[in-house]
């Protein structure tokens, strides 16, 4: 039986949602339990993360479109673009937590946060574009959940404001946008033999494993 676009994404979203306990630092944040500084690493590490999959969301658009996949490439244009709107809205976070321009280039990024983009970079090398796009759809719906959790926790128990919070703010939003392109792609990869399920649900599993990687590896920043 053939398969829909929107039950190919939607067993991606089902399959590749993370179980909860998955990612320790996020209700630590709820909480109003972790450190700070916790708060001031992720600041330092998301813009080494950003500027590298902006790079990668722009390099798979441009095979996409080299591979007449114009629908996929529509999809990897509008993340670069939210990417932009990203980097913009993570300067008030990191003024919050009473970083600097200067700190964040000083800062030394950990391994442990940018495995994610290192593999989202690899994926922009080697992989099939199409199925990125349903590996990232499963990614970025558990991500916004994180970000809805950390914003609200942010103002609740930090004192960060509104502009502060702008980063998660964007990402926990819904974006009906992106989600159509995505569905547009994944039936244009249906349509064309391209997609693969196995390959897109092993992408997903591993920047899954990877989100968990960045947030653990920021649970254990120490409080100064």
């Amino acid at each position: 039986m053939t398969r829909t676009a929107r039950e190919v994404v939607d067993d991606a979203l089902r399959t590749l949602a993370p179980g909860s306990g998955t990612v320790r630092l996020v209700p630590e944040i709820a909480a109003g339990r972790a450190p700070r500084a916790a708060v001031g690493a992720f600041a330092l590490e998301q813009h080494h993360v950003i500027t590298s999959d902006r790079r990668s969301f722009a390099h798979l658009a441009e095979r996409a479109a080299a591979g007449r996949q114009p629908l996929v490439a529509d999809f990897f244009d509008h993340l670069a673009r939210g990417e932009d709107v990203a980097l913009e809205r993570l300067g008030p976070l990191a003024t919050a937590c009473g970083l600097d321009g200067a700190a964040v280039r000083a800062h030394e990024p950990r391994a442990g946060c940018q495995a994610y983009p290192a593999y989202a970079a690899w994926l922009a090398l080697c992989a099939e574009p199409v199925d990125v796009v349903v590996a990232l759809s499963a990614n970025f719906a558990a991500w916004g959940q994180y970000c809805a959790t950390v914003g609200l926790a942010l103002r609740e128990h930090y004192g960060f404001d509104d502009t502060a919070c702008g980063f998660f703010d964007f990402f926990a939003a819904p974006d009906p946008e992106g989600a159509q392109r995505a569905l547009a792609a994944a039936g244009s990869g249906l349509a064309g033999g391209r997609l693969s399920e196995p390959l897109a649900h092993r992408y997903g599993r591993l920047l899954q494993d990877y989100e968990a990687m960045f947030w653990e590896t920021l649970a254990r920043t120490p409080d100064p």
